[in-house]
């Protein structure tokens, strides 16, 4: 009871650090700069990366993408930089999940340690905060309904899942998720996507629908690809940030590798709408 208790204060003070944040774009740019800064901390400690490289060029990335284009509001020059850094960023997402399948330890080199921290991380809090300037200014309701679909997904995933799961999603890197579980989560994140549709004023049904199973499918996976750093690591948690979760990055590995692909489909609508 008393673990339960310590659980669901923790999680509630992060909900709240988010939604006070929401209220202003230099609080939500000051947030995620300091929640990118943390989960940096702990993937360095996954992989055993030490030095100060991946906390500058995470600075730099933030400071020229987040900062220079939301505060400074400039687009000279920033489609195109945005551009690159998506296409890399999805390419190397897309090479960690085909990683999945493989039994080898990754990464191996001390160049692919800093290519996943360039682009699995510092780049996906970039894509976190431009979703919430999807619309050239900021409204972060477009970015509060992805986080609402990512605590649906994984909450009901884990109770379908672990009252229903007979079934291992993926045993090998983690044990308890099941196809059950990924299948009552994307139920339950769908009916979501409907309601935020319904109520938040932003976008389609149709387009929330798809940004549900953007977050089921690619949520999912990240959580995987950092089960699978924890357990090369021999570790159960990445930090001890925040009691009962564990660390900053346990909370948001769904939403840091789901940013790029629901950016790319935001993108997407743009062009075609």
């Amino acid at each position: 009871m008393k673990e339960l208790i310590i659980r669901a204060a923790s999680g509630a003070l992060f909900v709240s650090l988010f939604l006070l944040s929401s209220q202003s774009q230099h609080a939500m740019i000051a947030l995620f700069f300091v929640f990118g800064l943390i989960c940096i901390a702990e993937f360095n400690k996954l992989i055993h990366q030490k030095g100060i490289i991946s906390y500058i060029i995470f600075i730099i990335l933030y400071i020229t993408f987040a900062y220079w284009h939301l505060v400074v509001e400039t687009d000279a020059g920033f489609v195109e930089a945005i551009q690159i850094l998506h296409v890399v960023t999805i390419f190397v997402m897309l090479f960690l999940i085909k990683d999945l399948f493989s039994s080898k330890a990754l990464p191996l080199l001390i160049t692919n340690k800093y290519i996943n921290t360039t682009f699995y991380l510092s780049s996906a809090f970039i894509f976190i905060i431009l979703i919430a300037n999807y619309y050239e200014e900021f409204n972060p309701n477009i970015l509060l309904g992805c986080f609402i679909l990512v605590w649906i997904n994984d909450s009901f995933a884990y109770l379908i899942g672990k009252n229903f799961g007979k079934q291992k999603l993926f045993p090998s890197i983690s044990p308890k998720k099941t196809i059950e579980g990924f299948l009552g989560g994307l139920f339950f994140v769908s009916i979501g996507s409907y309601l935020i549709a319904k109520y938040s004023y932003t976008l389609n049904s149709n387009s929330w629908l798809i940004i549900a199973i953007i977050i089921s499918v690619f949520g999912t996976l990240g959580d995987l690809i950092e089960s699978k750093y924890k357990r090369q690591a021999k570790v159960k948690d990445s930090g001890v940030i925040m009691p009962g979760h564990g660390g900053l990055l346990d909370r948001l590995d769904s939403i840091i590798f789901a940013a790029p692909f629901i950016y790319l489909f935001l993108r997407l609508i743009t062009y075609v709408s």
